[in-house]
């Protein structure tokens, strides 16, 4: 069954800097933590990544905790394709109907993809990479060393703010939401295998990446909106 996450509205203002530990953070709860994108019956991710969330009259807020001994991260250009990095994404279908959902993936150096679908690539959809999240914020931050091999870092923070205007162009309903309206969404995680190769990391030849989830999928596809999870908008917590 799709997991659904209760999103608290915000007790204060947010700055984006890929700090989590602001009064308004400490409120929110934290999701599950991720599992293989099949399901919680393959074999359990090497490395814990779990997400929280707020939001406001402004905007919807994301935080993301990823643990990585190595930090790894390459694509500085925009809109590169985020995944032949270690990445982190966000997927949202606000109306739930598989139609114009967006897709936002951003690596350790902050490099962001951002891009439409206006149907999922099995039924034919092309990505609109032109397209932009406009407005929205993005902040990293790391806890440890970037693409070192020799270094042992604890992982990276990641926080995101989208204003609703960025999404109100795909919204059939009230965007900002109403309290109680659902939106389906889910939230994966690109991780590789690294050698170390004359003092560089390599990806381990042979080896496809792992894919962690928030809300399992079944398969290797995050292109089926209608088996992501639901968040659900609620107000402030007691």
């Amino acid at each position: 069954m799709p997991l659904t996450y209760l999103c608290i509205r915000a007790t204060g203002p947010i700055r984006v800097d890929g700090n989590l530990s602001e009064r308004a953070w400490r409120k929110a709860p934290w999701t599950q933590d991720f599992v293989d994108i099949v399901g919680d019956f393959a074999t359990k991710p090497r490395f814990r990544t779990r997400v929280k969330m707020l939001w406001d009259d402004r905007a919807l807020y994301i935080g993301a905790e990823l643990q990585e001994p190595q930090l790894q991260a390459s694509l500085t250009e925009h809109d590169s394709v985020m995944f032949h990095d270690n990445d982190f994404e966000f997927f949202i279908d606000p109306d739930g109907d598989g139609l114009n959902y967006t897709e936002l993936e951003l690596n350790a150096l902050n490099t962001t993809w951002d891009l439409l679908l206006p149907k999922a690539y099995r039924l034919g959809g092309q990505p609109h990479n032109e397209w932009e999240l406009k407005g929205m914020q993005t902040a990293v931050r790391l806890h440890g060393k970037l693409n070192s091999p020799t270094a042992r870092s604890k992982g990276w923070t990641v926080e995101i703010a989208i204003p609703w205007s960025a999404l109100a162009a795909s919204v059939i309903g009230p965007c900002p939401p109403h309290l109680r309206d659902k939106w389906r969404m889910n939230f994966s995680r690109v991780e590789w295998h690294w050698d170390v190769v004359d003092g560089k990391l390599v990806k381990r030849p042979g080896l496809r990446e792992d894919n962690w989830v928030w809300s399992p999928m079944g398969v290797v596809d995050m292109h089926i909106p209608e088996q992501w999870g639901y968040l659900e908008f609620a107000g402030k917590s007691r």
